[in-house]
């Protein structure tokens, strides 16, 4: 049976996934959800990317199929709670806004109403699985470290912190919780807010942030301990080749979720 999707907005992540999802056999993007503003700009992203007839429109319309979202914390509100309670399974990428409690019991509560589910991506970082799995027999402790270089802290409170343009070497930002991390650096909330869902939770996953002049790529590191022994990873994320503004991995995370829907053998 083919896959119908419905993005939830058409910046660099929905364009991407609208180009590669034009060769995925079983899936197929109907609808297209953009605010009226933004119309015109991605009727013109659309045509040049030339993946085929799509619906745009500025609400998710009632037959939508199953939703991604990748176009800001405030398309949650406005789109994907509506969409939960009337019975239309989500997926999340802009799992940052989640560090705000209530928005999370209302997407459960939506979702129990309206009697689906709402799927938090794993975006930019990697062993959510391996965290979510060891959270069943006990984590002692989990944390996160990210890294960027000067530049990929500008527009954040990181400028009340620290000179960016003359830092020689790797400085601290932030040291707290990853709710604390998810409310000051919200545009960087993802990775964290998602490990800390995955495990110990907002406020008891330890992270750190870091503007790092020695380094080129966003680096993720982290760290678990509990029942289950000792995990750590690290992560260079790279963007995509055609857009350097996307992490690649936050891309192909949504591209496997999708896959894994048509798909008759998962993983």
């Amino acid at each position: 049976m083919m896959q119908q999707v419905t993005l939830i907005g058409f910046g660099a992540i929905g364009q991407a996934l609208y180009a590669r999802l034009a060769s995925y056999p079983g899936i197929r993007i109907s609808h297209i959800v953009v605010p009226k503003s933004h119309a015109l700009e991605a009727g013109s992203a659309m045509n040049a990317l030339n993946a085929g007839v799509v619906n745009l429109c500025t609400q998710v319309p009632l037959e939508a199929g199953l939703l991604v979202e990748c176009a800001g914390h405030s398309a949650i509100k406005e789109h994907v709670l509506p969409a939960l309670t009337r019975g239309t399974e989500a997926a999340i990428l802009s799992i940052g806004a989640l560090c705000d409690a209530s928005l999370l019991r209302q997407l459960s509560d939506a979702a129990q109403i309206g009697g689906t589910q709402v799927h938090l991506l794993s975006g930019a970082i990697g062993g959510v699985d391996a965290i979510a799995a060891a959270r069943i027999a006990g984590l002692d402790s989990v944390t996160y470290v990210g890294r960027k270089p000067p530049s990929g802290w500008r527009g954040t409170p990181a400028e009340q912190v620290l000179d960016l343009g003359q830092l020689a070497v790797p400085s601290v930002i932030m040291e707290g919780s990853a709710r604390e991390a998810a409310l000051h650096y919200p545009k960087n909330a993802n990775v964290a807010a998602t490990i800390a869902l995955a495990g110990l939770g907002l406020d008891a996953t330890r992270v750190c942030l870091i503007a790092d002049p020695t380094v080129k790529e966003n680096i993720h590191q982290v760290e678990a301990k509990g029942a289950f022994g000792e995990m750590s990873l690290s992560l260079r994320g790279k963007p995509l080749a055609d857009n350097p503004k996307t992490s690649a991995l936050t891309v192909l995370s949504a591209l496997r979720f999708l896959h894994n829907r048509a798909a008759w053998v998962t993983i």
